[in-house]
């Protein structure tokens, strides 16, 4: 069996692992179009503000070693540009500018995410960044590195945003957060973002509230941030955390049916509307495990849960279901192939 897996982070370098160690007989391509696969994307905001001090303890995993170990053609900075599911081929550009095409048995895709970049006025402005990968990365902390940043504003109050918030002014730095919404961290309760706030002012971090970024503009060196409410902040840099948007545009292009919110649709064993082609990751949409609705997920951590999953049904047939928390066999007890925290027949249903 020939297996393709898109996408080397999180999902596919977890899948791409545990199917090697399901069967010694597949063969198995990952292609990341990016340098870096198995990479700590956690830990991204804490290198920057110096509390992980070694660049190397990123990452989990050399494109080069992970290879080696789980006898995989790993091939970085490749980027698959077509999928197409009838021939059961994709299409691989890479970065010398060569263009190729691979067979499948079976298909894997674990795109991701990529961060929401709104069309604003002085956008491209020098000194304003996003975080996603190891290379916004470096791009930030050789600025930081340049001696000059002594000011930073992060647009966005959720997880990422906090975390650099956090970093930053670990870092010396002078930080404002800017959030449209009434709180920061929206998916709590506001009595428990109000803890969350006081503490960032105890930290001397300032809170802007109720405030929408309307433009940047740069002179003198120095960025100005905009609000549609009149109020201007001065300072050296912008983190643009504003939220992530599922990269679907491969699935779409290739025929795949997407779901009510607009991420790669999977049905239980995390199946694609292509019998042979399955998704994992930031990209997909799944059943929330209390409400039962459409939702997306941009964690690392059901990622690589969804991961172990995928590769037992790619490799042994579908037999593991997943349901957003749990996984569930789908044969009788002994539940010899549940990778979650233990679960029942009465969890199960």
């Amino acid at each position: 069996m020939r297996i393709i897996i898109i996408g080397g982070v999180a999902g596919g370098a977890t899948a791409a692992a545990r199917i090697r160690r399901l069967t010694e007989e597949a063969e198995i391509l990952l292609i990341e179009k990016g340098k870096y696969i198995s990479y700590a994307n956690c830990g991204l905001p804490y290198y920057i503000g110096g509390i992980i001090e070694e660049r190397g303890k990123l990452f989990v995993q050399t494109p080069e070693a992970f290879g080696r170990r789980f006898h995989i053609d790993v091939r970085t900075e490749s980027e698959v540009t077509k999928i197409d599911t009838t021939k059961k081929t994709v299409t691989v550009s890479t970065a010398d500018g060569r263009d190729y095409t691979e067979t499948y048995d079976k298909l894997l895709l674990s795109p991701g995410a990529s961060p929401v970049v709104p069309p604003l006025p002085g956008i491209n402005s020098e000194g304003i960044f996003t975080l996603r990968n190891v290379s916004d990365t470096d791009r930030i902390k050789a600025f930081l590195d340049g001696g000059k940043v002594h000011r930073a504003v992060i647009v966005g109050g959720g997880f990422i945003g906090l975390e650099m918030a956090e970093n930053l002014k670990h870092a010396g730095l002078d930080v404002a957060v800017v959030e449209m919404a009434n709180q920061v961290m929206g998916p709590i309760d506001y009595s428990m973002a109000a803890l969350v706030h006081e503490h960032l002012q105890e930290k001397g971090v300032k809170l802007y509230l109720e405030q929408a970024v309307e433009s940047f503009s740069r002179e003198n060196g120095s960025l100005t941030v905009h609000f549609k409410s009149g109020i201007s902040l001065e300072t050296d840099m912008v983190l643009l955390s504003i939220g992530v948007r599922a990269e679907t545009r491969l699935a779409q292009e290739a025929g795949l049916r997407l779901g009510e919110m607009r991420g790669i649709w999977v049905n239980e064993y995390l199946q694609t509307s292509e019998e042979d082609v399955y998704a994992v990751g930031d990209a997909i949409e799944f059943s929330h495990p209390i409400t039962g609705k459409p939702w997306l997920n941009f964690l690392a951590g059901p990622a690589n849960r969804q991961a172990r999953i995928v590769a037992d049904n790619i490799v042994m047939g579908n037999s593991v279901r997943y349901e957003g928390r749990w996984a569930c066999p789908t044969s009788p007890p002994p539940y010899t192939r549940v990778h979650m925290p233990a679960t029942t027949p009465e969890a199960c249903r």
